[in-house]
């Protein structure tokens, strides 16, 4: 439970709002209290996604296929309103974690509890079943832990059997991971309910080890091993490894009726009945392991003693000229916090900014505190781990920009930054941005430089209403449906094939392109494979070679001697490793391979450079980064870098610097007001600002950058890593 923001409603429906549960793309949770006094979950959707017809006759038959459920282990719509400007529901409030929180926090649950957790959620899908429906949307975030069991939620995308789609044509609906293999494939037929069997049998797995059966990763990656790959079911206990693999199997008319599974778990034949029927350890007391029992009583107490926030009255000559309350005359707690936390800002002392800041940024942003309110941009990266000079580069970038900023004369207001240092671990950064969060004079967070703490920094964000900025990492599939908070300032995953294809099509054009993968490829390697494959350099051949992630000299000689007796004409290294690609150029080299030869940013490290020795001359690289002291528009940036840090700007100073300067051109375009974390969080996707490294625009429909200039060329020239420019300028003489 979090506090209300100022721009949240005081009531829904009747219903006196407490705090947020949560939030995401489509909408908020709040916790309410209706006029009896009974607790309730209060579902809100966005104004614009309301304003789809589609969506809202999808929420209008969630609303309706939840409220005719009355099992004992699903939660049911006990109030709606579909047709309202803001569309909402209301269900039972159960204090519980979802599954996946109970587990990302406390492990993987004990084979006794994991059974009680299949016995009773093949109950709830029983009666799902029985009412005509499939939810297809069974997934560890979808499942609460009750004290007596489990609870299966939202029917979102639930529908009756056999009925008309309200989705998309060939749109996969549901969750990677989750999803069954014949509904992981656009154009599949219509679902059924062996398909929420199959996603069972996968919660199951997360539940019993802490992870999918299909592993993690990109989403395509997911779905392809999903629908091609045997499950993996290590850690699983033995005594439920056979049912759970039955829930699994690929082929649906196979799978187990919900009832045939209960049996097969422990749980008896008889019918399910809206009591709770049975279950596999009697009425279910004491089913969850410590200290989730104990979690679930103090999150009961919380929300029973909660108070609900009573308005605030200024009557008169008291009230702030032009702000009241909505047609009352009077102004809300929340409001009033608001406004007031706008003027504290302006009152800051300036020994308290100094004191926040380290080097340049903090003593800038002091010196103007008196002028206007203080926004602060906090970047959590890796400080004092493996990629502390990625965060550093980023630390000082930021830095910069405020003080260019803050130097500005008239400026509406001030810039800090504070910097939160994660270690480059994925557990310490989820700590962290706790109290990045909890700081309420942040605005904005750059971020992380780790691209598995993505997770973690981006789910904290939502439920703060916070903007997340990655600069050097993307924030991958979900960011698009569930993380309505994040403006990546990179280019898509599949963006770096663009510079690729650029080179091998107009600066050096070949008909046959050989593409080295490496196992356990990163997500933008797995991207620049797909995308060559699906548009092949010069509309010609593309052959796909694999190495392991290790590869030792047989491996890369193998490979090397496949790719020049197919006659390949170009090698692009799709990899991770440097040491790997650099060995690769040797290897490459010696057979007398002189066609050319491209890698991407991930490898263009000293590394790649002592592998490869005199074979790494003439290597290209699309890179997501640029280099400031080539770019005209940067010699102050890079000059004023010289001048504060004694040296020329690291790789992604300049997209750091970029970034806070599209913070504060999207704080400048809201007025007074709006400068808070809801208002900057909008209006950022609205926002258009010409950076140093390329300029930011976002697309309004799916809010990811455009433009052609996200990438860049580099070049080996003596040993070195030469800037070519943005990959659309580069040209055959360059």
């Amino acid at each position: 439970m979090r506090p209300l923001l100022p721009a949240d409603p005081a009531s829904v429906g009747g219903h006196r709002l407490l705090g947020r549960l949560g939030s995401g793309g489509m909408g908020t949770v709040y916790l309410g209290r209706s006029p009896a006094g009974v607790l309730l979950a209060v579902k809100v959707i966005r104004a614009d996604h309301a304003a789809d017809p589609a969506f809202r006759a999808r929420f209008r038959r969630e609303a309706q296929a939840a409220a005719g459920l009355s099992g004992r282990w699903v939660v049911p719509v006990v109030a709606a309103d579909p047709e309202a400007p803001e569309p909402w529901l209301a269900t039972p409030f159960v204090p519980g974690p979802s599954l996946s929180e109970a587990v990302g926090a406390h492990g993987p649950l004990p084979a006794g509890s994991v059974r009680t957790l299949g016995v009773r959620l093949a109950e709830a899908l029983e009666q799902v079943h029985a009412a005509g429906l499939v939810h297809r949307d069974v997934k560890p975030g979808n499942i609460l832990l009750a004290p007596d069991g489990p609870r299966l939620i939202d029917f979102g995308i639930a529908r009756a059997v056999g009925a008309t789609t309200l989705t998309a044509a060939d749109a996969v609906v549901g969750t990677p991971g989750y999803l069954p293999p014949e509904q992981a494939r656009a154009g599949a037929g219509a679902p059924g309910p062996a398909g929420d069997v199959f996603s069972l049998g996968c919660v199951l797995v997360f539940a019993a080890t802490g992870r999918g059966p299909f592993g993690g990763g990109h989403a395509a990656a997911v779905v392809f091993r999903t629908v091609h790959d045997e499950p993996v079911l290590d850690g699983v206990p033995a005594e439920l490894r056979e049912a759970v693999a039955a829930c699994l199997a690929k082929d649906p008319a196979v799978r187990p009726l919900p009832l045939r599974l209960r049996e097969a778990l422990g749980g008896g034949t008889e019918p399910a009945c809206g009591d709770g029927g049975s279950g596999a350890d009697g009425d279910g007391a004491d089913w969850l392991p410590p200290p989730l029992p104990r979690l679930i009583a103090e999150r009961s107490t919380r929300a029973l003693e909660l108070p609900a926030p009573e308005p605030t009255r200024l009557d008169g000559p008291q009230a702030p000229s032009g702000v009241r309350g909505p047609g009352s005359g009077r102004l809300t707690r929340r409001r009033l916090l608001a406004v007031g936390g706008a003027v504290a800002a302006a009152a800051v002392p300036p020994a308290w900014l100094a004191a926040r800041g380290r080097g340049p940024g903090g003593a800038a942003a002091a010196r103007g505190a008196a002028v206007g309110p203080v926004f602060t941009v906090a970047l959590q990266a890796d400080l004092s781990g493996p990629g502390k000079a990625e965060g550093q580069a980023h630390e000082r970038g930021l830095r910069l920009a405020a003080d260019r900023h803050n130097a500005r004369s008239g400026a509406p207001f001030r810039l800090a930054v504070r910097a939160a240092d994660d270690g480059g671990d994925p557990a310490r950064a989820a700590q962290v941005i706790g109290g990045v969060v909890a700081d309420p004079s942040v605005v904005a967070v750059v971020g992380p430089t780790a691209q598995d703490a993505v997770p973690a920094l981006a789910a904290a964000c939502l439920a703060a209403d916070l903007l997340l900025l990655p600069v050097s990492v993307h924030s991958g599939a979900a960011a698009q449906s569930d993380w309505r908070t994040v403006c990546d300032t990179r280019g898509k995953p599949e963006e770096i094939s663009l510079p690729v294809l650029h080179y091998l099509s107009r600066v050096r054009p070949v008909s046959h392109t050989a593409v080295v993968e490496q196992e356990g490829a990163a997500e933008t390697d797995w991207e620049l494979t797909r995308m060559l494959r699906h548009t092949p350099p010069s509309q010609g051949t593309v052959s796909v070679h694999r190495i392991p992630g290790a590869a030792g000299a047989a491996d890369l000689a193998g490979v090397v001697d496949a790719i020049v007796r197919a006659g390949a004409q170009a090698a692009v290294f799709a990899g991770t490793s440097a040491g790997v690609a650099g060995r690769f150029a040797r290897t490459l080299a010696g057979a007398g391979f002189a066609g050319p030869r491209m890698a991407t940013g991930r490898v263009m490290a000293p590394a790649f450079l002592e592998a490869a020795g005199g074979a790494a001359e003439e290597w290209v690289f699309g890179a997501f980064f640029t280099e400031p002291s080539a770019v005209p528009a940067a010699a102050d940036f890079t000059a004023a870098h010289r001048a504060a840090y004694g040296a020329p700007p690291a790789r992604w100073a300049a997209e750091a610097h970029d970034a806070l300067g599209l913070v504060a051109a999207a704080l400048a375009a809201l007025g007074e007001e709006g400068r808070d974390r809801p208002g900057l969080s909008r209006r950022i996707f609205r926002t258009s600002y010409e950076g140093l490294a390329k300029p930011l625009a976002f697309d309004a429909t799916t809010r990811t950058l455009a433009g052609l200039r996200v990438a860049h060329l580099y070049r080996v020239r003596s040993g070195a890593f030469a800037y070519l420019g943005p990959y659309a300028d580069v040209t055959a003489t360059t």
